[in-house]
């Protein structure tokens, strides 16, 4: 890109629509000045425009209402998975995923009920299941057959019936990236549909009494923007639902899953409404063909509520240009608090929140502080040149960035604030260095 195509492309064009620049040129959310917020509670720091993450939760339910389908929306929560989000969630409506025994006893510690928590993974421990069984939690999803027996062996001990749904892989591969797409055959999740798996696991629920098998699950990937994909999974699940109904499962359930893109550069632009309604389309077709009753459609949002509200903020420290190669300003967070571009090539959009309105003068790569050469967040940014003091602001950063967080090269993970209506309130402290070492313990000698 010449100087001259970078000075033409202003870098505010851009702006998520819940963001602002105001007179002071400072990038605002929820009315929250980021500067301000940046000076108060440090950096990196991950802001979340709280009634954001409100309306988009609002806006599924919406999409399914208007189509008037029974239905039900539950939280991934491994988006982002703390207290307060558990707690927002739920206020709007929704249920929870989880997939581990952390998840739930966060998601329990929250308030959540157990009855609207469900538990996902495909290597789920006895432990884990024994923790789910007990809290009765709402549903669990059932991965293989191993889980299959072990499942019906606790509740048979526990004396207690257990409301699972059955994962199925549909060999349906949706338009994603390699290491985040789930529905194709050649995947570790789910009872495989073409190799009769599926069928085989209908089979052997006849012999497991306090099982209560009340439908099916499949997620075919992430950041997905159209219906095609969900449109031939429902198909295949409905010859499946169909058999299963055959059999006598008191099916109710038909759970097609998350994997709703989101805008993280100009070159996304994800029509939720649209998809829910190819989806409960190609489900009422479906269901008709095989003279059955519509189910409760259930999908499993994470990244498209979570996603769009979360802003991380960084402070920018050194700069190194190297002629006619390349030109690298550094920050004092990475791949610690976001590995996403080094797990998959992830892109970002990005602003010096203290100076947002300022046009592009270069390209400048936003790279970690870690001991890593993958430790980038951004490739090739057009940006104003950095200056000192600037205050980093990289959108779409609130799904899988904190939850992902690490201790690589003992750095503390970030604060997380939540914005609304000019106020921040912090959701999780900001670690220090003596938090690095509680687990630690000295050799005896």
């Amino acid at each position: 890109m010449s100087q001259q195509e970078v000075t033409q492309q202003p870098v505010w064009t851009q702006l998520p629509e819940h963001v602002e620049i105001r007179d002071n040129h400072h990038l605002y959310i929820a009315d929250c000045d980021t500067v301000a917020l940046a000076d108060t509670y440090g950096t990196p720091l991950i802001v979340y425009d709280e009634q954001l993450l409100r309306q988009t939760i609002q806006s599924f339910h919406q999409a399914f209402q208007r189509l008037q389908v029974p239905y039900q929306i539950s939280y991934a929560s491994k988006a982002f998975c703390t207290i307060a989000m558990c707690q927002l969630v739920y206020e709007e409506g929704c249920g929870i995923d989880v997939v581990s025994g952390g998840e739930l006893y966060t998601a329990l510690t929250s308030g959540v009920p157990a009855s609207a928590i469900h538990l996902h993974g495909n290597n789920k421990t006895s432990e884990e299941i024994r923790y789910a069984v007990e809290s009765g939690i709402g549903a669990i999803i059932v991965d293989n057959f191993y889980e299959l027996a072990l499942l019906q062996e606790i509740a048979a001990e526990k004396q207690k019936n257990v409301n699972i749904l059955l994962r199925i892989s549909p060999g349906v591969e949706a338009h994603t990236h390699e290491y985040i797409a789930t529905g194709g055959q050649d995947s570790k999740f789910g009872f495989d549909l073409a190799s009769e798996q599926a069928r085989e696991a209908i089979v052997q629920l006849s012999d497991m009494p306090n099982l209560i098998c009340t439908g099916l699950h499949a997620h075919i990937g992430s950041q997905i923007f159209d219906a095609e994909g969900f449109a031939v999974s429902v198909e295949r699940l409905a010859a499946l639902y169909a058999y299963g109904c055959e059999r006598g499962l008191p099916f109710q359930v038909l759970n097609v899953g998350g994997g709703f893109g989101i805008r993280y550069t100009d070159e996304d632009a994800p029509p939720v409404a649209q998809t829910i309604e190819g989806i409960v389309a190609a489900a009422r077709a479906a269901f008709a063909q095989y003279g059955l009753i519509l189910p409760t459609i259930w999908i499993e949002p994470g990244r498209s509520i979570a996603g769009p509200a979360g802003v991380t903020l960084y402070r920018v420290g050194s700069q190194k240009r190297i002629p006619d190669t390349r030109n690298y300003l550094a920050v004092d967070g990475g791949m610690t608090d976001n590995p996403r571009l080094a797990l998959y090539g992830a892109k970002y959009h990005a602003v010096y929140a203290n100076r947002a309105d300022a046009p592009a003068q270069d390209t400048w790569s936003v790279a970690g502080k870690c001991c890593e050469s993958g430790d980038m967040l951004i490739w090739d940014a057009p940006l104003p040149n950095p200056q000192p003091g600037d205050v980093l602001a990289v959108f779409a950063t609130g799904a899988y960035n904190y939850s992902m967080a690490s201790h690589y090269n003992r750095i503390a993970k970030p604060a997380v604030v939540f914005a609304r209506a000019g106020q921040a309130q912090v959701v999780v402290e900001r670690e220090t260095w003596a938090d690095l070492l509680r687990q630690d313990r000295p050799l005896q000698r």
